[in-house]
Protein backbone atom coordinates (compact mmCIF):
# COMPACT_ATOMS: atom_id res chain seq x y z
CA UNK A 1 0.00 0.00 0.00
CA UNK A 2 3.37 2.10 0.62
CA UNK A 3 3.21 5.03 -1.87
CA UNK A 4 -0.34 4.47 -3.43
CA UNK A 5 -3.12 7.32 -3.64
CA UNK A 6 -6.35 5.28 -3.26
CA UNK A 7 -7.64 4.17 0.48
CA UNK A 8 -9.62 2.33 1.80
CA UNK A 9 -12.48 -0.50 0.31
CA UNK A 10 -16.05 -1.05 -1.12
CA UNK A 11 -17.74 -3.98 0.62
CA UNK A 12 -20.22 -5.39 -2.23
CA UNK A 13 -22.45 -7.79 -2.06
CA UNK A 14 -24.44 -10.04 0.95
CA UNK A 15 -25.65 -7.67 3.84
CA UNK A 16 -28.31 -10.05 5.44
CA UNK A 17 -29.77 -10.28 8.74
CA UNK A 18 -28.32 -12.67 10.86
CA UNK A 19 -30.75 -14.70 13.73
CA UNK A 20 -28.08 -15.92 15.87
CA UNK A 21 -29.71 -19.27 17.51
CA UNK A 22 -27.65 -21.56 20.05
CA UNK A 23 -28.37 -24.83 20.75
CA UNK A 24 -27.10 -27.60 23.00
CA UNK A 25 -25.74 -29.83 20.22
CA UNK A 26 -27.05 -29.83 16.83
CA UNK A 27 -30.33 -32.70 17.30
CA UNK A 28 -30.25 -35.76 15.23
CA UNK A 29 -32.89 -36.01 12.25
CA UNK A 30 -36.32 -36.57 13.28
CA UNK A 31 -35.49 -35.31 17.18
CA UNK A 32 -36.46 -31.69 18.58
CA UNK A 33 -34.23 -29.50 20.42
CA UNK A 34 -34.40 -26.05 22.61
CA UNK A 35 -33.63 -22.96 21.18
CA UNK A 36 -31.14 -21.64 24.17
CA UNK A 37 -30.80 -18.13 22.80
CA UNK A 38 -31.91 -16.01 20.10
CA UNK A 39 -29.64 -12.44 19.03
CA UNK A 40 -30.59 -10.69 16.13
CA UNK A 41 -27.80 -9.04 14.22
CA UNK A 42 -25.73 -7.58 11.31
CA UNK A 43 -24.19 -10.53 8.79
CA UNK A 44 -22.79 -11.19 5.41
CA UNK A 45 -19.54 -10.96 3.85
CA UNK A 46 -20.42 -7.23 2.75
CA UNK A 47 -21.53 -6.58 6.58
CA UNK A 48 -18.73 -8.69 8.48
CA UNK A 49 -15.81 -7.55 6.35
CA UNK A 50 -16.82 -3.86 6.29
CA UNK A 51 -18.19 -3.47 9.75
CA UNK A 52 -14.72 -5.91 11.19
CA UNK A 53 -12.27 -3.48 9.50
CA UNK A 54 -14.06 -0.10 11.07
CA UNK A 55 -13.52 -2.17 14.38
CA UNK A 56 -10.35 -3.08 13.75
CA UNK A 57 -8.87 -0.22 12.20
CA UNK A 58 -11.30 3.14 12.65
CA UNK A 59 -8.86 4.84 10.27
CA UNK A 60 -9.58 3.12 7.04
CA UNK A 61 -12.54 4.28 4.94
CA UNK A 62 -15.02 1.53 4.21
CA UNK A 63 -18.32 2.19 1.94
CA UNK A 64 -20.63 -0.61 0.92
CA UNK A 65 -22.98 -1.57 -2.13
CA UNK A 66 -25.83 -3.58 -1.05
CA UNK A 67 -29.54 -4.48 -1.90
CA UNK A 68 -32.29 -4.57 1.12
CA UNK A 69 -36.00 -4.58 1.17
CA UNK A 70 -37.97 -1.54 2.63
CA UNK A 71 -38.83 -3.12 5.91
CA UNK A 72 -37.33 -3.15 9.25
CA UNK A 73 -34.43 -5.70 9.08
CA UNK A 74 -33.28 -3.42 5.75
CA UNK A 75 -33.37 -0.24 8.26
CA UNK A 76 -31.65 -2.33 10.87
CA UNK A 77 -28.99 -2.91 8.87
CA UNK A 78 -28.33 0.08 7.28
CA UNK A 79 -28.01 1.37 11.05
CA UNK A 80 -25.20 -1.38 11.40
CA UNK A 81 -23.38 0.44 8.71
CA UNK A 82 -24.26 3.95 9.90
CA UNK A 83 -23.07 3.06 13.58
CA UNK A 84 -19.99 2.20 12.04
CA UNK A 85 -19.35 5.00 10.21
CA UNK A 86 -19.82 3.11 6.86
CA UNK A 87 -20.58 4.72 3.63
CA UNK A 88 -24.19 4.15 2.53
CA UNK A 89 -24.73 5.83 -0.38
CA UNK A 90 -25.20 2.73 -2.42
CA UNK A 91 -26.74 0.80 -0.27
CA UNK A 92 -30.19 0.20 -2.14
CA UNK A 93 -33.65 -0.26 -0.58
CA UNK A 94 -36.25 -1.50 -2.73
CA UNK A 95 -39.68 -1.69 -1.84
CA UNK A 96 -41.59 -4.80 -2.38
CA UNK A 97 -38.49 -7.17 -1.27
CA UNK A 98 -38.19 -8.99 1.90
CA UNK A 99 -33.94 -8.29 3.22
CA UNK A 100 -32.30 -11.40 3.19
CA UNK A 101 -32.33 -13.06 6.44
CA UNK A 102 -30.29 -16.28 8.09
CA UNK A 103 -31.03 -18.19 11.12
CA UNK A 104 -27.25 -18.98 11.66
CA UNK A 105 -27.07 -22.22 14.31
CA UNK A 106 -24.32 -22.53 16.72
CA UNK A 107 -24.23 -25.72 18.38
CA UNK A 108 -22.73 -24.70 21.73
CA UNK A 109 -20.80 -28.21 22.33
CA UNK A 110 -18.81 -27.94 19.95
CA UNK A 111 -19.24 -23.90 18.49
CA UNK A 112 -19.79 -25.60 14.72
CA UNK A 113 -22.40 -23.39 12.90
CA UNK A 114 -25.18 -24.29 10.00
CA UNK A 115 -26.95 -21.79 8.09
CA UNK A 116 -30.07 -21.83 6.80
CA UNK A 117 -31.00 -18.45 4.79
CA UNK A 118 -33.89 -16.95 2.50
CA UNK A 119 -31.81 -14.82 -0.13
CA UNK A 120 -34.89 -12.76 -0.86
CA UNK A 121 -33.57 -9.27 -2.11
CA UNK A 122 -30.56 -10.72 -2.44
CA UNK A 123 -31.39 -12.68 -5.04
CA UNK A 124 -32.35 -9.49 -7.11
CA UNK A 125 -28.94 -7.67 -6.82
CA UNK A 126 -26.95 -7.09 -10.66
CA UNK A 127 -24.39 -5.59 -11.27
CA UNK A 128 -26.20 -2.39 -12.29
CA UNK A 129 -26.68 -1.57 -8.89
CA UNK A 130 -23.13 -1.37 -8.86
CA UNK A 131 -21.32 2.09 -9.66
CA UNK A 132 -17.17 3.11 -8.99
CA UNK A 133 -17.29 6.18 -10.85
CA UNK A 134 -16.41 8.18 -7.81
CA UNK A 135 -14.80 5.75 -5.38
CA UNK A 136 -11.43 6.55 -4.32
CA UNK A 137 -10.95 3.12 -2.48
CA UNK A 138 -8.25 0.71 -2.67
CA UNK A 139 -10.28 -2.63 -2.84
CA UNK A 140 -13.47 -4.20 -3.43
CA UNK A 141 -14.41 -7.11 -1.54
CA UNK A 142 -17.17 -9.00 -3.33
CA UNK A 143 -19.05 -12.00 -2.02
CA UNK A 144 -20.67 -14.22 -1.87
CA UNK A 145 -21.65 -16.59 -4.88
CA UNK A 146 -24.13 -19.20 -4.44
CA UNK A 147 -26.57 -16.49 -2.46
CA UNK A 148 -27.49 -14.01 -5.67
CA UNK A 149 -29.32 -16.10 -7.95
CA UNK A 150 -29.15 -12.76 -10.90
CA UNK A 151 -25.04 -12.44 -10.15
CA UNK A 152 -25.21 -16.30 -10.06
CA UNK A 153 -26.44 -16.63 -13.35
CA UNK A 154 -24.51 -15.19 -16.94
CA UNK A 155 -24.84 -11.20 -17.61
CA UNK A 156 -25.03 -9.78 -20.88
CA UNK A 157 -21.67 -11.50 -22.14
CA UNK A 158 -19.82 -12.62 -19.38
CA UNK A 159 -20.29 -15.96 -17.91
CA UNK A 160 -22.12 -14.64 -14.76
CA UNK A 161 -22.76 -11.53 -12.90
CA UNK A 162 -19.74 -11.10 -10.51
CA UNK A 163 -17.31 -11.37 -13.41
CA UNK A 164 -19.26 -8.23 -14.56
CA UNK A 165 -18.94 -6.43 -11.40
CA UNK A 166 -14.81 -7.59 -10.67
CA UNK A 167 -14.43 -6.11 -14.76
CA UNK A 168 -16.18 -2.84 -13.70
CA UNK A 169 -14.11 -2.33 -10.39
CA UNK A 170 -11.20 -2.92 -12.16
CA UNK A 171 -11.70 -0.71 -15.40
CA UNK A 172 -12.17 2.15 -12.46
CA UNK A 173 -8.62 1.73 -10.44
CA UNK A 174 -9.76 -0.41 -7.80
CA UNK A 175 -8.34 -3.70 -7.30
CA UNK A 176 -10.37 -6.78 -6.09
CA UNK A 177 -11.04 -10.22 -3.68
CA UNK A 178 -14.05 -12.45 -3.99
CA UNK A 179 -15.44 -13.42 -0.94
CA UNK A 180 -16.62 -16.91 -0.70
CA UNK A 181 -18.75 -19.71 1.29
CA UNK A 182 -18.73 -23.44 1.19
CA UNK A 183 -21.45 -24.83 -0.94
CA UNK A 184 -21.55 -27.57 -3.50
CA UNK A 185 -17.96 -28.08 -4.88
CA UNK A 186 -19.63 -28.18 -8.52
CA UNK A 187 -21.33 -25.38 -7.53
CA UNK A 188 -18.79 -22.94 -6.30
CA UNK A 189 -16.16 -24.10 -9.23
CA UNK A 190 -18.43 -23.32 -11.89
CA UNK A 191 -19.02 -19.61 -10.16
CA UNK A 192 -15.99 -18.69 -9.06
CA UNK A 193 -12.76 -20.56 -12.19
CA UNK A 194 -14.78 -17.87 -14.40
CA UNK A 195 -13.49 -14.89 -12.14
CA UNK A 196 -10.30 -15.79 -11.12
CA UNK A 197 -8.91 -13.61 -14.36
CA UNK A 198 -10.13 -10.34 -12.60
CA UNK A 199 -9.31 -10.63 -9.04
CA UNK A 200 -6.21 -9.22 -7.62
CA UNK A 201 -6.30 -11.56 -4.33
CA UNK A 202 -8.16 -14.37 -3.65
CA UNK A 203 -8.48 -15.31 0.30
CA UNK A 204 -10.21 -18.45 1.22
CA UNK A 205 -10.12 -21.71 3.33
CA UNK A 206 -8.88 -25.17 2.63
CA UNK A 207 -12.09 -26.46 1.46
CA UNK A 208 -12.49 -23.43 -0.87
CA UNK A 209 -9.12 -23.88 -2.51
CA UNK A 210 -9.90 -27.47 -3.01
CA UNK A 211 -13.13 -26.80 -4.52
CA UNK A 212 -11.95 -24.32 -7.25
CA UNK A 213 -8.47 -26.41 -8.38
CA UNK A 214 -9.78 -29.77 -7.57
CA UNK A 215 -6.94 -30.69 -5.23
CA UNK A 216 -7.89 -32.64 -1.97
CA UNK A 217 -6.67 -30.24 0.46
CA UNK A 218 -7.58 -32.80 3.42
CA UNK A 219 -5.64 -36.32 4.89
CA UNK A 220 -6.52 -37.99 7.32
CA UNK A 221 -8.98 -36.18 9.21
CA UNK A 222 -7.14 -32.96 8.98
CA UNK A 223 -5.98 -30.21 6.76
CA UNK A 224 -2.69 -31.23 4.74
CA UNK A 225 -0.43 -28.19 4.53
CA UNK A 226 1.53 -29.62 1.31
CA UNK A 227 -1.75 -29.90 -0.42
CA UNK A 228 -2.99 -26.22 0.04
CA UNK A 229 0.20 -25.05 -0.89
CA UNK A 230 -0.26 -26.88 -3.81
CA UNK A 231 -3.61 -25.74 -4.66
CA UNK A 232 -2.80 -22.11 -4.02
CA UNK A 233 -0.23 -22.47 -6.34
CA UNK A 234 -2.37 -24.14 -8.85
CA UNK A 235 -5.24 -21.24 -8.59
CA UNK A 236 -2.28 -18.53 -9.22
CA UNK A 237 -1.89 -20.53 -12.76
CA UNK A 238 -4.77 -20.33 -13.51
CA UNK A 239 -5.96 -16.86 -12.37
CA UNK A 240 -4.87 -13.19 -12.77
CA UNK A 241 -4.31 -13.18 -8.68
CA UNK A 242 -0.82 -11.55 -7.65
CA UNK A 243 -1.38 -13.30 -4.05
CA UNK A 244 -3.34 -15.88 -3.34
CA UNK A 245 -4.51 -16.65 0.89
CA UNK A 246 -5.67 -19.55 2.59
CA UNK A 247 -6.62 -20.08 6.15
CA UNK A 248 -7.77 -23.11 8.10
CA UNK A 249 -7.85 -24.21 11.65
CA UNK A 250 -4.37 -24.74 12.49
CA UNK A 251 -2.78 -21.84 10.54
CA UNK A 252 -2.62 -19.74 7.27
CA UNK A 253 -0.41 -19.72 4.27
CA UNK A 254 0.01 -16.82 1.50
CA UNK A 255 1.65 -17.66 -1.86
CA UNK A 256 3.05 -14.57 -3.65
CA UNK A 257 3.04 -14.57 -7.53
CA UNK A 258 6.74 -14.87 -8.24
CA UNK A 259 7.48 -14.02 -4.70
CA UNK A 260 7.44 -15.57 -1.43
CA UNK A 261 5.74 -18.22 0.28
CA UNK A 262 4.85 -16.74 3.84
CA UNK A 263 3.25 -19.24 6.87
CA UNK A 264 1.62 -18.38 10.13
CA UNK A 265 0.30 -21.01 12.65
CA UNK A 266 -3.23 -20.06 14.38
CA UNK A 267 -3.57 -18.83 18.03
CA UNK A 268 -4.17 -21.51 20.50
CA UNK A 269 -7.56 -20.68 21.40
CA UNK A 270 -8.55 -21.86 24.98
CA UNK A 271 -11.79 -23.99 24.82
CA UNK A 272 -13.51 -21.31 27.32
CA UNK A 273 -12.70 -18.46 24.61
CA UNK A 274 -14.86 -19.66 21.82
CA UNK A 275 -18.88 -19.00 21.89
CA UNK A 276 -19.21 -19.74 18.23
CA UNK A 277 -17.45 -19.43 14.66
CA UNK A 278 -20.16 -17.89 13.01
CA UNK A 279 -18.10 -15.05 10.69
CA UNK A 280 -14.26 -16.08 11.89
CA UNK A 281 -13.52 -16.11 8.19
CA UNK A 282 -14.73 -12.97 7.56
CA UNK A 283 -12.83 -11.54 10.93
CA UNK A 284 -9.34 -13.42 9.36
CA UNK A 285 -10.07 -11.32 6.03
CA UNK A 286 -10.66 -8.06 7.13
CA UNK A 287 -7.88 -8.55 9.78
CA UNK A 288 -5.27 -9.62 6.83
CA UNK A 289 -6.66 -6.99 4.54
CA UNK A 290 -6.36 -4.32 7.51
CA UNK A 291 -2.55 -5.24 7.70
CA UNK A 292 -1.94 -4.96 4.13
CA UNK A 293 -3.81 -1.74 4.10
CA UNK A 294 -1.23 -0.48 6.39
CA UNK A 295 1.77 -1.64 4.66
CA UNK A 296 2.71 -4.40 6.55
CA UNK A 297 4.78 -7.21 5.78
CA UNK A 298 3.05 -10.85 4.85
CA UNK A 299 4.19 -12.17 8.38
CA UNK A 300 2.47 -9.35 10.05
CA UNK A 301 -1.12 -9.69 7.71
CA UNK A 302 -1.24 -13.21 8.64
CA UNK A 303 -0.75 -12.06 12.43
CA UNK A 304 -3.36 -9.47 11.99
CA UNK A 305 -5.73 -12.71 10.69
CA UNK A 306 -5.71 -14.74 12.98
CA UNK A 307 -5.54 -12.50 15.86
CA UNK A 308 -8.91 -11.04 14.45
CA UNK A 309 -10.52 -14.01 13.61
CA UNK A 310 -9.45 -15.42 17.49
CA UNK A 311 -11.03 -12.35 19.20
CA UNK A 312 -14.27 -12.98 17.11
CA UNK A 313 -15.25 -16.62 18.28
CA UNK A 314 -16.28 -14.81 21.55
CA UNK A 315 -19.39 -13.84 20.79
CA UNK A 316 -22.43 -15.88 18.69
CA UNK A 317 -22.57 -13.40 16.42
CA UNK A 318 -20.00 -12.45 13.33
CA UNK A 319 -18.16 -9.26 14.81
CA UNK A 320 -18.85 -7.63 18.15
CA UNK A 321 -16.36 -9.58 19.88
CA UNK A 322 -14.03 -7.45 17.38
CA UNK A 323 -11.79 -5.00 19.02
CA UNK A 324 -9.15 -2.69 17.56
CA UNK A 325 -6.24 -4.68 15.77
CA UNK A 326 -4.10 -3.65 18.60
CA UNK A 327 -6.57 -5.30 21.16
CA UNK A 328 -7.00 -8.49 19.21
CA UNK A 329 -3.12 -8.99 18.65
CA UNK A 330 -2.97 -8.39 22.88
CA UNK A 331 -5.37 -11.05 23.26
CA UNK A 332 -3.27 -13.34 20.92
CA UNK A 333 -0.25 -13.23 22.70
CA UNK A 334 -2.43 -13.30 25.84
CA UNK A 335 -3.76 -16.97 24.72
CA UNK A 336 -0.53 -18.11 23.04
CA UNK A 337 0.32 -19.20 19.39
CA UNK A 338 0.87 -22.86 17.90
CA UNK A 339 3.76 -24.34 17.63
CA UNK A 340 5.01 -23.48 13.97
CA UNK A 341 3.89 -25.21 10.81
CA UNK A 342 6.42 -27.04 8.97
CA UNK A 343 5.77 -27.49 5.52
CA UNK A 344 8.46 -28.93 3.05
Amino acid sequence: MTGQTRKGFVTGGTWCLDYNLSLAEWPAVETAARILSNQRQGGGSACNFGVGLRRLAPEIPVETIALCGADADGDFLRGVAEDHGIDTAQYHVQPGLTTHRVMAFTGLDTGSRTHLFEAESSDYLTPDHFDFSDSRAFMLHLGLPGTHAMLDAPWQDDANGWVTILRKARAAGLRTNLELMTIDEVELRALVLPCLPHLDYLVVNDHEIGAITGIETHRDGGTSHETVLAAAHKALEIGAMGLVVVHFPQGAIAVERGGQTVHQASVEIPATGVVGSNGAGDAFTAGFFCGLHRGRPLEDCLKYAHSAAAASLRAIDTFSAIATIEECLALADEYGWRAPMKIA
